[in-house]
């Protein structure tokens, strides 16, 4: 016996709490953004740092785009809810790395980067391997509509960042942003220029 096809509204009911969590996310990273527009003497620019900022912005405006896949799930379960929850959750918690409340004990935004480097790394690693998760989630022909460059990119980039939670180098740090942001924008334009 087929299990009940879950009602329509449960969609857009988890897609109006997925968005008060990324709206959390988006809130702070734009206020940390704005942060050097008020006081640019304050707080010295770190490119490393903005940088990932910015690939991150990217990232949850992309995840909110790609979100509409979940429209394919006809059973909603709690466990699946959850897992959504949680995937939203560590973009907001990666947004208050990046900026955090206070600032005081740092010499700066580079000094404070670096002194949670591991934690950041960590979790942005954790990130590409959930959305591996998420996509599969969606079904297998959205996982296969994807293709090869899909797992391998996902791969690559959690590998990179598991690197850097070991690996202090700010220039591999520097290369990997730069190669992660580029990368990033030119995926979406080629594959998620229109929703399905």
């Amino acid at each position: 016996m087929d299990s009940p096809v879950t009602h329509p509204d449960v969609f857009v009911h988890v897609r109006i709490i997925i968005g008060m969590v990324l709206g959390l996310s988006i809130s702070r990273l734009v206020t940390g953004l704005a942060r050097f527009v008020q006081h640019p003497k304050r707080d010295n620019i770190y490119p490393i740092h903005i940088a990932w900022v910015l690939f991150l912005l990217v990232a949850i405006i992309h995840f909110w785009w790609f979100e509409f896949g979940l429209s394919a799930i006809h059973r909603w379960t709690f466990e699946i809810y959850l897992f959504l929850i949680a995937y939203a959750i560590l973009f907001a918690f990666l947004s208050a790395i990046l900026f955090p409340d206070r600032m005081d004990e740092y010499r700066g935004f580079e000094d404070y980067f670096q002194s949670r480097r591991k934690w950041f790394y960590g979790l942005l690693a954790l990130l590409f391997i959930v959305d591996l998760i998420d996509s599969r989630i969606k079904g297998i022909e959205h996982f296969q509509s994807l293709g090869l460059e899909y797992p391998i990119r996902q791969l690559a980039f959690a590998i990179c960042a598991t690197v850097a939670v070991f690996v202090s180098s700010k220039r591999f740090q520097a290369v990997f942003v730069t190669v992660g942001l580029i990368y990033q924008i030119t995926w979406i334009l080629r594959l998620f220029d229109v929703l399905n």
